[in-house]
C-alpha cells in the first residue's frame, strides 16, 4: 500500500507542478511597460497644522471619498516615504495621484459634485496645494 500511496503522491506532485505558471527569466527582466496616452494629476497638501496626525487622517479620509468618481482610472493616496536626498521635498503632508484617461476626464473630475464637495468641507486642513499635471511627451 505505501508503494501505491507513494506512486500517487508522485503523480500529483507532477500533475501540480506541471499545472503552476513558470516564471522565466526574460519575464523578470523584461523592461517595465510605459504609461501611454493618459493624463496624470499629482496633488501635494500641506496641513494648517503639520503636527496633527487627526488632521492628516481627516483629510485622508476625505481624499477616498474622491476615489468613487468615475473619472479615475487610477489613484493613489500617500505620505511622504521618508528617504532623504538633496532632491527630495518630503514637506508635504498628503499627496493625491489619479491617472485620467484624458484631459477631458480630469476637467470633468474637476467639476464632479463628489470633488466639489471634498474641497468644500475638507480645504480647512489645508494651508498650502501644489498641483502638478503632466501628459505624454511628443
Amino acid at each position: 500500500m505505501k508503494k501505491t500511496t507513494r506512486r500517487n503522491f508522485v503523480k500529483l506532485a507532477a500533475a501540480t507542478a506541471v499545472a503552476l505558471p513558470i516564471t522565466s527569466v526574460q519575464d523578470v527582466a523584461s523592461k517595465p511597460k510605459k504609461m501611454k496616452n493618459i493624463f496624470v494629476h499629482q496633488v501635494y497638501f500641506w496641513l494648517n497644522n503639520p503636527e496633527s496626525k487627526a488632521d492628516r487622517d481627516k483629510l485622508v479620509e476625505g481624499l477616498k471619498t474622491l476615489t468613487q468618481i468615475a473619472h479615475i482610472q487610477q489613484w493613489h493616496i500617500g505620505v511622504p516615504a521618508g528617504t532623504s536626498r538633496e532632491v527630495i521635498d518630503g514637506s508635504y503632508a498628503v499627496s493625491w495621484l489619479n491617472i485620467f484617461k484624458d484631459r477631458a476626464a480630469q476637467d470633468a473630475y474637476q467639476v464632479d459634485p463628489v470633488h466639489l464637495a471634498f474641497v468644500q468641507n475638507y480645504r480647512h486642513l489645508w494651508s498650502k496645494v501644489v498641483v502638478y499635471d503632466s501628459v505624454d511627451e511628443g
